[in-house]
Parts: C-alpha cells; structure tokens; sequence
C-alpha cells in the first residue's frame, strides 16, 4: 500500500517536470521568434541606411564635381551666347562619310551665320571639353570604360569600319569634338540664365543615356546640362522640347520619374529608337507620323505648346531642334519645308518669350547637305524676329 503514494508522487513530479520543460521549450521558441524577428528589423534598417548612406553619397560626390568643374566659366559681354568651336567638326580620313550625318555641319551653320552679317567670329563662344570628372556627373565610370574600345565606339557612331582603328585616334577624332559639343551644352544653360537664350551650335544627343549610346549619340549632353544647372543655377524645373524626328530616349530614361523634368517629345513613332520602356517615361507624347507635312505639324506643335504650358511651370527650357524632320531626310521621312523649320523654331522660342523663361538651343540629327543652310536660316530668322538680340546679348535678367 506504501507504494500507491510513491507511485502517484512520482507521476506527480513527472507530470510538473513534463509541463515546466513544455513552458520552457515554448518560451524559448517564442523569445527565439522574438530575436529573429528584431534582427531581421535591425537588418532592414541597416540595409536602408547603407542605401540611403549611398545615394546621399553619390549625390555629394555628383554635386562636388559640379562645383568644381570649369566648363562654367564668365563669358565678356562683347560676346554673343553663341557657342562653337572648330573642333566640333569630325574628320576622321573620309570614314566619317560612311554614317548620313554631315559632320561638318557645325562648321558649315558658324560659316553661314557670319557670312550673313549677323555674327562676328569674334563674337563666338568658344567652349571648354568636357573632363572625366564633368561627364561622371551622369555617365558610370564603366560607361567611359566601354569607351577605350574601338568596338564599341564603332557601334555607337554607327562606322563599322571604325572598330579597326587604335582607341587613341577615335578618342582624339571622334571623341574629343564630342566632350567639346558637351560643354558647349553645359556652358549654354548658365548663358541662357544671364542673356535669356544660348544656341549650342551642335550637341543635342538625345540618344545616349547614363549608361547606354548609340544612335551617333556619345554623352549624354542633355542630361549632363540639367544635372549642372540644378546645382550651379539653383533651379528645379526643367522642361525638355525635343523636336527632333527621333524619340529622344536617352534624356527620358535619365530623367525617368523626375518630376523636376517635363518632356515634351514630338517624334515619328515608327523610325528608330523604338524605345517603348523610355516612351513610358514621356510626360507628352506627340507622334508625328512618317509623310507628316509642314501645315499639321505646325498646327499640332500649336496645340501641344499650349498644353506643355498649362501643364507645366519651368524655369529653364532645353530645346532640342534636329533638322531630320526636313523633307527628303532620309531617316526623318516627315516632309517639312525649310520655311517651315524656321516657323517650328519661332514657336518654340515665342513659347519661352511668353513665359519669361530662358531657353538653351541644340541643334542635334540632320543628314542632308541642306541642314546647315537651313538651321543657319533660322537662327538669321529668330533674330529678325527679336526672339534673340545679338547685338544686346545682356538684355535678360
């Protein structure tokens, strides 16, 4: 009988022991989940840190380079914001006239402009090159890597035959007048603030994008230009009018989601790039389709201009104004006359006048002879029209 007790005393104990070791385990499991849970909030926090410790990083780095570049320099007020340099022009041993575009083209509007009496070469801005440091302000240090391969290079300016020469001949060839036309961009943006308007007599490379050329497009001109005037202006609304015949979807893949930016971007749907993802990145969408004539392209230019300006506030305008929209181009296949050219640059320009805002002018894509004739035309034309004063070239405060 003495053995019922121990019997049931020992299963008491048991039972206890059992259900504290039950607590236990659960109480491990939950402090367990408790610590994991934290550590995994620890490791999410740290993780955004990093990031954000990294974008506000690179945006120090971007704005130290801005600051510390020279392509902003003080222009004599004798001096017209016209700028231009001879080493625009690309002579490369005659391959430059295996691509359709006129790489003397910049040259060709300088020389029409001064023998039509209304620019002295003395007069020209003459811009600086564009350092490693000032194009890192946008493009990737493997970007400029890709570029000490003829290769590559080969592909972007659209020579094949390019891809057999030493990089060092393309870079003093080919790549030197474009970092040139670069800062050139750059420069006309701070020009445009003082004066009211700047030409960049090339540029306009609305082809390349931080980390992608092509399309005979290099740097990315355009981005780098906005990126400068946010910093050393001090402004924050930018708007983009590209009226070149080609989607310009490497300043809209820059600019993707900026609501800094407004694109206005008037191109022929079905030529290249036929970048859909960039397209989605495009505030207004103007497709101006292949056979398009001078009368409807103007009329929707009309429209489209007094949407831009309901839509959107700038305190700066980058005007892109290819020359392939002309009839006969053969990569534009829009069929707009001269006249009507310079009438497109009259509207935009009578569109900044109205708004008091500054505007920047690139001449970018034309593969014809004629383009330069043309573009020089119109620019004879904008100042006949005193949307631009070369004689009083302070007048905008």
């Amino acid at each position: 009988m003495n053995s019922i007790p121990s019997i049931i005393i020992e299963s008491t104990w048991n039972l206890r022991g059992s259900a504290i070791f039950l607590l236990f385990s659960v109480a491990t499991v939950k402090v367990s989940h408790i610590l994991y849970r934290h550590l995994q909030r620890s490791s999410r926090f740290s993780s955004m840190f990093s990031s954000s410790s990294s974008v506000n990083g690179d945006e120090a780095l971007r704005r130290n380079r801005i600051l510390s570049s020279k392509l902003y320099f003080d222009v004599p007020q004798f001096k017209v914001p016209v700028i231009y340099s001879k080493s625009y022009n690309i002579a490369f041993l005659g391959i430059e006239k295996l691509h359709p575009f006129d790489s003397s083209k910049w040259g060709n509007i300088c020389r029409l402009l001064i023998a039509s009496g209304m620019l002295d070469k003395n007069c020209i801005v003459e811009p600086l090159e564009a350092s490693k440091d000032d194009l890192l302000v946008v493009h990737s240090e493997s970007y400029l890597n890709s570029l000490k391969s003829s290769s590559n290079v080969a592909m972007m300016i659209e020579v094949p035959p390019v891809a057999l020469f030493p990089n060092c001949l393309l870079q003093h060839k080919v790549l030197f007048p474009f970092r040139k036309q670069v800062g050139g961009t750059i420069l006309a943006a701070k020009l445009a603030m003082e004066r009211g308007w700047a030409i960049n007599i090339g540029g306009g490379f609305h082809h390349c994008s931080a980390e992608k050329g092509g399309g005979f497009c290099v740097y990315a001109d355009i981005s780098l230009c906005i990126r400068f005037a946010f910093v050393q202006l001090n402004i924050s609304r930018v708007m983009i009018i590209d009226l070149d015949a080609h989607q310009g979807n490497g300043h809209e893949m820059d600019f993707a989601n900026d609501s800094r930016v407004y694109i206005l971007d008037m191109f022929n749907p079905g030529i290249y790039p036929l970048d859909y993802e960039a397209r989605g990145y495009i505030n207004q969408i103007v497709e101006v389709k292949s056979g398009t004539h001078t009368e409807d392209y103007l009329q929707k230019l009309d429209r489209e201009l007094k949407i831009a300006g309901h839509r959107f506030d700038p305190e700066l305008v980058v005007y892109n104004a290819g020359t392939d929209i002309l009839d006969g181009d053969p990569l534009g296949r829009l069929k707009i006359s001269p006249e009507g050219i310079a009438l497109r640059d009259e509207k935009v320009f009578q569109f900044a006048r109205e708004k008091n805002v500054p505007i920047v002018m690139v001449t970018s894509g034309g593969y014809m002879k004629s383009s330069a004739r043309v573009i020089a035309d119109s620019i004879v034309n904008l100042s006949n029209r005193c949307l631009i004063d070369v004689r009083q070239s302070s007048r905008f405060k």
